[in-house]
């Protein structure tokens, strides 16, 4: 099929990103081709922008465009409250809730052997250290409620412990909204286990 060099070389950068396959990255191409040219240079300004400026903090790991970020900086949050996470993305997420104020912590993945993720190509090393230097009573683990994210956490928790700090993990359970009849056995039998009073 004909198409000009350019437009398949959209392509072709388009269908490297998650999510998106060669229809998608066909659509978005052709949306860029008819956006007015101004929009489609704020975009790949934008691009540029945020591989230029944005950085990891020096404290939590998370993405900032100053070092420290300003959740690190902000004193009205909680310095005794860490939630590990494993990815910058899960940050935001938990911004969103509007419900937690302490401090974060990215891993930056989580221990996976198969793939060859050992502790070593994650921050850990950078949370003992946040550990050790005190003022921490509770690390929080949001990680994935996966074979990897548990493995992550039963490994914290091996390094953590010692250390007397409370040491907890996001409940698991059923969404809301959502009915028994589409839940899982694992999800309702950690949605049994995670209950609390009413």
């Amino acid at each position: 099929m004909f198409r000009p060099r350019t437009l398949s070389i959209l392509m072709e950068e388009l269908c490297r990103l998650p999510g998106i396959g060669e229809k998608t990255a066909q659509r978005l191409a052709f949306y860029i081709l008819r956006t007015p040219q101004e929009r489609a240079q704020r975009l790949a300004q934008a691009i540029v922008e945020v591989k230029e400026k944005i950085i990891f903090c020096s404290r939590c790991r998370g993405i900032t465009e100053a070092d420290p970020c300003a959740l690190c900086t902000d004193a009205s949050r909680d310095g005794g409250l860490i939630c590990v996470v494993e990815d910058p993305s899960d940050v935001f997420l938990i911004e969103r809730t509007g419900v937690y104020k302490g401090l974060y912590h990215v891993l930056m993945g989580a221990l996976s052997p198969l793939d060859g993720i050992g502790p070593d190509q994650l921050t850990i090393d950078a949370l003992l250290a946040r550990v050790e230097r005190g003022g921490i009573r509770e690390i929080i683990c949001a990680t994935n409620p996966n074979m990897e994210g548990e493995a992550t956490v039963l490994y914290l928790a091996r390094l953590v412990k010692p250390h007397g700090i409370r040491l907890t993990r996001l409940a698991h359970g059923l969404p809301v909204g959502g009915h028994l009849e589409y839940a899982d056995e694992i999800t309702l039998s950690r949605s049994l286990e995670g209950r609390r009073d009413i």
